[in-house]
């Protein structure tokens, strides 16, 4: 089977002559058992504006399930945070954003270099779950393998993630196990951040909201509702407002 280009990693290369002359960069990171797939409209809008895109497939991803749960937190932690050195190393400035998973990494990155990031991004992240079954989830991860998938939640019909029909849960507990610490190291984040939170979302749930936003020391933050989206907003009818609002906060930022 011929392997969807789609999954690859997107790069693009700065335009100054389109961003006031300076190198501005940005990194997006897809989601939990997603793939480049769910952020290659937005970077690619974002790259349509003059700014340097990265959008790296995180370890484990666009494989299989199987794949996945034999990786950890660590590993798409340490791969975004490579990404993020060598697009300061070229850049002038360097916004970060992120879908679900990908905003709790893009948070950590803001709080372990509060002075090197210009801007943080966030689609419906996940810090935080009200669901009582992930209790369980040291016992059952050396139970079972898997249970069904969380990819796809969209709106918009025949729009398509192409994410994994199972989650593995060896890899899904290790991310769980990130949230704790990254909340607890939220105030070291001090960048201006926007938030785009869709109304229904069958993925993250409300638990996460607050807790970011009354744990950041961001003085500068808007949030921007989506109400015809649901958890993978950026595939989804909100996706022209989250692009064209984050090149707007990402020029602001960066100005």
């Amino acid at each position: 089977m011929t392997r969807n280009p789609d999954y690859d990693a997107l790069v693009v290369d700065a335009r100054p002559e389109l961003t006031g002359g300076r190198r501005v960069g940005v990194l997006l990171s897809h989601g939990f058992t997603g793939s480049p797939v769910s952020m290659r409209p937005w970077g690619r809008y974002l790259a349509d504006q003059g700014y340097g895109v990265r959008v790296p497939l995180l370890p484990g991803h666009a494989t299989t399930w199987q794949d996945l749960n034999t990786k950890t937190w660590t590993d798409w932690y340490g791969a975004l945070s490579a990404e993020l050195d060598t697009m300061l190393a070229e850049h002038d400035a360097v916004v970060v954003g992120g879908l679900s998973m990908g905003g709790a990494l893009v948070l950590r990155l803001a709080a372990d270099h509060p002075d090197d990031i210009a801007g943080v991004m966030l689609v419906n992240p996940a810090v935080a779950t009200k669901r009582l079954d992930v209790k369980l989830l040291p016992v059952l991860k050396h139970l079972v393998g898997s249970f069904p998938g969380i990819a796809n939640d969209i709106k918009l019909p025949g729009a398509e993630e192409h994410g994994y029909t199972r989650t593995p849960l060896k890899a899904i507990h290790s991310l769980i196990a990130s949230w704790k610490p990254l909340v607890a190291d939220l105030p070291a984040v001090k960048a201006p951040l926007i938030y785009f939170r869709s109304t229904v979302d069958h993925v993250v749930d409300e638990a996460s909201q607050p807790l970011i936003l009354d744990g950041i020391s961001s003085t500068d933050v808007e949030v921007v509702p989506l109400p015809e989206s649901f958890h993978v907003a950026t595939l989804d009818n909100d996706a022209p407002t989250i692009f064209e609002r984050s090149a707007e906060f990402v020029a602001r930022v960066t100005a």
